[in-house]
């Protein structure tokens, strides 16, 4: 086994030694006030990308549970140093999950999402509006990420007339919309449905399953439709378990496009996703021309297309 190791030093009271034990990875933070901790490294096989995003588990759960978290009591229950805590927070922030504040964190107030089915009837005109435009831009040998929701949906429709696709999707309305003998043997479309646990109230799979597979493949584009759109919090979603599907596929795909119509723009919800100035390109509808909130979201996200 061999072992090799370099130090980093932060500040005056924290130093960071990077360990490669046998190709793996990790950094031991030494805050010289407190204990040592360790964290994974960001890069190197990705170990400390998991090991961050428990982190930001765990702050989730605390926030959820209690409205905010100061950041003594993070370091103190994640054991990590209150730099790190500040750095999480900051991040977080930045993806829109929370907000920070003068010694710590609070949680966003959470915009509902209506039921599916409610949802399927609501600015059907704008969605479509929407799906072709997109659907427009779309060629031969694309590989797409599509997540599962109403305005993508209606989406799958559109993608089932473009020829030579490969779509991955969580959805299975898509992944049966797109597999029809039409799209398969005339459009020569192929559709690869994610495995997973089935959610309780949304045709389409999620869980640690869910999340593996997206992991085994890369896709040119991804195509999802938040709750809402904000330009300093950026995409969100209500549930977790979407978050983290749509989260997934747009760190696992070379561009990302989200999908909003017009009553979307400015609205915040529980979990975010992504950051306005990750977003590549943004279809919403007309209603959204001359808007306070599309002028803001203009500001970060410079391809926006009004459908």
């Amino acid at each position: 086994m061999s072992i090799f190791f370099f130090h980093i030093c932060v500040n005056k009271s924290i130093t960071q030694t990077l360990v490669n034990i046998s190709g793996f990875y990790y950094i031991f933070e030494i805050n010289h006030r407190q204990t040592a901790s360790a964290i994974p490294h960001k890069q190197m096989n990705g170990i400390r990308y998991m090991w961050k995003e428990e982190r930001f588990q765990k702050i989730r759960i605390l926030i959820q549970t209690y409205g905010r978290v100061t950041t003594t009591r993070a370091a103190e229950d994640l054991d990590v140093s209150k730099e790190t805590i500040r750095r999480d927070f900051s991040e977080m922030e930045q993806r829109g999950e929370l907000k920070k504040i003068r010694g710590g964190a609070i949680g966003l107030v959470p915009e509902h999402e209506p039921p599916i089915a409610l949802r399927n009837n609501e600015q059907r005109k704008e969605k479509r509006a929407i799906a072709k435009a997109v659907a427009s831009r779309m060629k031969s040998g694309l590989t797409l990420f599509v997540d599962a929701g109403s305005t993508t949906s209606i989406l799958a429709e559109e993608l089932a007339k473009v020829n030579g696709i490969t779509v991955i999707t969580n959805s299975l309305f898509i992944a049966q919309r797109l597999s029809d003998e039409k799209c398969r043997i005339t459009n020569s479309i192929t559709t690869i449905l994610l495995g997973g646990i089935l959610h309780d109230s949304l045709p389409a799979t999620f869980g640690e399953k869910t999340i593996a597979e997206i992991y085994r493949h890369h896709a040119d584009i991804t195509l999802v439709s938040p709750v809402g759109l904000d330009a300093r919090y950026g995409a969100t979603s209500f549930d977790p378990a979407e978050a983290e599907i749509a989260r997934a596929m747009i760190d696992n795909s070379t561009l990302s496009y989200i999908l909003a119509d017009s009553t979307k723009l400015g609205r915040t919800s529980r979990f975010g996703f992504c950051p306005s100035e990750n977003i590549d390109a943004l279809f919403t509808d007309k209603k959204a021309r001359g808007s306070m909130e599309l002028l803001k979201i203009r500001d970060r996200i410079e391809d926006v297309v009004l459908a």
